[in-house]
C-alpha cells in the first residue's frame, strides 16, 4: 500500500481560497518572484514551533525572508565532515549564495526543544541520551549552553536556556569561515531575537550589554 495519501479537504479548501483571492489579486508579483529569482534582505533560523510565525510577526511578504527552520533554532559548528548538515547548508546558501545582509535567529517561550535538552541535561530524559535519539542529539548543540549557565546558577531556567539557545547559534555561526568573513568585512550582520507566544512580546540580544532589551 503507498503511503500517500490525497491532501485533507480543509487543506484543499484553503488552497482554492488562496489562490482566488491573494495569488488573483497579486498574480504579477508572483510571476515576478518566479521569473526574477529570491533577493531575501535577512535569513531567519527558527524553531518549527507551528506557534513561531517569522511572517506574521515582522509582516513579511513573499520573497522578503529566506526562513530555515529547527528543532529549537539551533546552528551547529562548523564541521565540514563530509556528512548531511541541512542548517549548515542553508546557512551556506543563504551567505555565499544569497548573499543575504542579515541572519537573524529567533528564539521563543515554552520551548519543546529547549525544555527537553534541560531535562536530559538534568537526567530527567534518559530516552533522548540514547544514540538513536535524533531529537537528542541534535540537542547535543546546547549543552555547552546549559553548562554556562549551570556555572552561573546550579538552578537552570527554561526561559534562560532558551535565550541561550539563540547565544549558542549566533557563536556557532561564526565558526562558519564564510560567515566569519562576511561579518569581519561588513557585509553581513548577525542578530539575536527571543519572542514570548503568549505575549506577543519581542526581545533583541544587545551587543553591548549581551542582555536581552525589548524592541
Amino acid at each position: 500500500m503507498h503511503p500517500v495519501r490525497p491532501l485533507p479537504g480543509y487543506l484543499v479548501q484553503r488552497y482554492h481560497g488562496w489562490k482566488a483571492t491573494n495569488y488573483s489579486e497579486n498574480s504579477a508579483w508572483y510571476r515576478r518572484l518566479a521569473n526574477e529569482g529570491q533577493r531575501p534582505r535577512a535569513m531567519v533560523i527558527s524553531c518549527c514551533d507551528s506557534r513561531v510565525h517569522v511572517t506574521s510577526i515582522f509582516g513579511a511578504d513573499q520573497g522578503e525572508f529566506f526562513i530555515h527552520r529547527n528543532i529549537a533554532n539551533l546552528v551547529p559548528p562548523y564541521e565540514p565532515d563530509g556528512n548531511q548538515h541541512g542548517t549548515s547548508a542553508a546557512v551556506e546558501f543563504a551567505v555565499t549564495a544569497l548573499k543575504v545582509a542579515h541572519v537573524i535567529v529567533l528564539g521563543h517561550s515554552q520551548c519543546g526543544g529547549v525544555q527537553g535538552c534541560l531535562d536530559m541535561c538534568e537526567g530527567h530524559a534518559p530516552q533522548l541520551e540514547e544514540s538513536t535519539s535524533f531529537v537528542g542529539r541534535w540537542m547535543d548543540i546546547l549543552r555547552p549552553g546549559y553548562q554556562r549557565l549551570k556555572d552561573a546558577d546550579p538552578k537552570v531556567e527554561a526561559r534562560a536556556l532558551e535565550k541561550e539557545s539563540v547565544i549558542v547559534s549566533i557563536q556557532n555561526l561564526m565558526t562558519f569561515p564564510f560567515v566569519e568573513k562576511a561579518v569581519t568585512e561588513g557585509e553581513l550582520t548577525l542578530h539575536g531575537l527571543w519572542t514570548d507566544i503568549g505575549e506577543g512580546g519581542l526581545e533583541y540580544l544587545d551587543p553591548a550589554s549581551g542582555e536581552y532589551k525589548p524592541v
